[in-house]
């Protein structure tokens, strides 16, 4: 992928193929509409499912987390550790019979609602998860490079700040008017 240090490859648990191809046939064989295509999905996901599995790949740089995945549509995703606000699991019933977890991965600036990535199937995902936290904080924790001399700094954010001022008197007068 890149010539930056990989500090670990995540490892995705066979099972999860079982995991989704049950998961769809339940639901086909509730809607009673989907019976008849039980005999169609069934061996098309079995060669399918596995390989989706085998393209999937999660990898913990230094610096990001680089995810590829996919079939027909592939999604490369790097992702910086700094930007990374939350790693949250998701475990259902089915998956707790199958010993996996959905780790999902949040960042700051996201738009839109739900996690920017969902990884099902992390072989050891507490430890994966832990991994990435733990690399995300060493990064933060790093001091970066000053910019400015304290003295310069306070004066541009002094006129920093009354342009903002300004720019949000603006804005409220704006909003008034369509009252």
């Amino acid at each position: 992928m890149s010539s930056e240090n990989i500090i670990r490859r995540a490892t995705f648990n066979p099972k999860v193929c079982t995991y989704w191809i049950l998961s769809f046939t339940i639901v086909l064989t509730v809607i009673v509409v989907g019976i008849p295509f039980l005999l169609l999905w069934i061996p098309l996901s079995l060669y399918f499912t596995k390989r989706y599995l085998d393209r999937m790949e999660c990898i913990l740089t230094e610096r990001d987390l680089k995810v590829n995945k996919g079939l027909f549509v592939r999604v490369e995703k790097t992702i910086p550790l700094e930007k990374i606000t939350d790693m949250g699991m998701v475990q259902g019933p089915l998956m707790r019979y199958f010993g996996i977890h959905r780790l999902s991965v949040e960042t700051a600036g996201q738009s839109l609602e739900g996690s920017l990535v969902s990884l099902t199937g992390i072989v050891d995902v507490e430890d994966f998860r832990e991994a990435v936290l733990n690399q995300r904080d060493r990064i933060r924790d790093k001091p970066g490079p000053s910019v400015s001399p304290p003295e310069q700094s306070v004066q541009g954010d002094s006129g920093l700040l009354r342009d903002i001022s300004a720019t949000l008197v603006r804005i409220e007068k704006l909003l008034e008017k369509q009252d």
